[in-house]
């Protein structure tokens, strides 16, 4: 969805915001956004709780949660015996992890373990609040954790979880919002082996049109800037011309601004995933993996 910055840019100009680093012990969670803008994170492989399995034929559903930057981060992991790869999706804004389970199943039918996150603010498990950059940009000016990082921090250490669980390359989706913080993850952790981002765009630059922090916090969570960071490895942005919620446009710019190799592809219906851009996932990732030999 599209947002008014007007308000955002005003309280950012007008904190006395300071840090743009969260300084701690090695033990624990930290970030830091740089000169350029952009976001690099301390990464700790959390515990991870196992709530509910189910065995449906040849795959296994999980109910599982990790504690992450003071919360539960709920999850579904749907996954056959031996997965050939895996994938993490952010959904939308608004859109909790069960509304994916489907979805993660037949991923699992076709061979890749598939994990939806609970995204904090989502109005799932996961507790936060919806997205909101005013509090977000309090949170940063006064040293704290942004929701935006943790998001992006949680994603990554879902990506620890399945490394030491499967040892398959791993793939990070978002649709709509959470393919913001898909974007933002998959450039600031190179283990991701590549990125698909689905009826989802950046905030075209507009941190450039500020100076110190204010620039360095928008740029941070704007992929139209970090999305370049994720090359050499794939970038698959899917976009539908009759979406009504983001731009067709904002969606060309995301791919224009990542760079090789990439591919962009239009697809049918409205906005988010759908079966048709799952079927081209998942016959791109067969692609993906014969060429490896996997």
């Amino acid at each position: 969805m599209r947002h008014n910055f007007t308000l955002i840019l005003i309280l950012i100009i007008t904190l006395a915001g300071i840090s743009g680093c969260v300084l701690s012990s090695p033990q624990q969670p930290s970030y830091k956004v740089n000169d350029a803008g952009y976001l690099e994170l301390s990464i700790i492989e959390p515990p991870l709780t196992f709530e509910k399995v189910e065995n449906n034929n040849s795959i296994t559903v999980t109910q599982l949660y990790y504690p992450d930057i003071g919360e539960n981060i709920h999850a579904i992991l749907a996954s056959p015996v031996q997965p050939r790869a895996a994938i993490i999706l952010a959904p939308g804004a608004g859109v909790k992890k069960e509304g994916h389970i489907g979805r993660a199943e037949e991923y699992a039918k076709a061979g890749y373990a598939f994990m939806v996150l609970d995204i904090r603010g989502n109005g799932g498990e996961t507790s936060g609040y919806p997205f909101n950059l005013d509090e977000d940009y309090r949170r940063y000016s006064e040293g704290q954790w942004p929701q935006f990082y943790a998001i992006v921090r949680d994603l990554i250490c879902a990506r620890e979880l399945l490394d030491s669980r499967y040892h398959v390359p791993i793939y990070i989706m978002g649709e709509s919002n959470g393919g913001r913080y898909a974007a933002i993850a998959a450039a600031a952790d190179k283990r991701f082996s590549g990125y698909i981002g689905v009826s989802t765009s950046g905030f075209n630059l507009i941190g450039n049109q500020y100076i110190g922090k204010p620039r360095q916090f928008l740029l941070s969570i704007d992929p139209d800037h970090s999305i370049q960071l994720i090359s050499p490895r794939p970038v698959m942005i899917f976009h539908s011309q009759a979406d009504t919620i983001i731009p067709y446009s904002d969606g060309v710019r995301l791919y224009v601004h990542a760079n090789e190799p990439k591919v962009f592809l239009n697809f049918s219906t409205g906005h988010g995933l759908t079966s048709e851009v799952d079927q081209k996932v998942i016959e791109m990732l067969h692609n993906f993996m014969s060429a490896e030999g996997q």
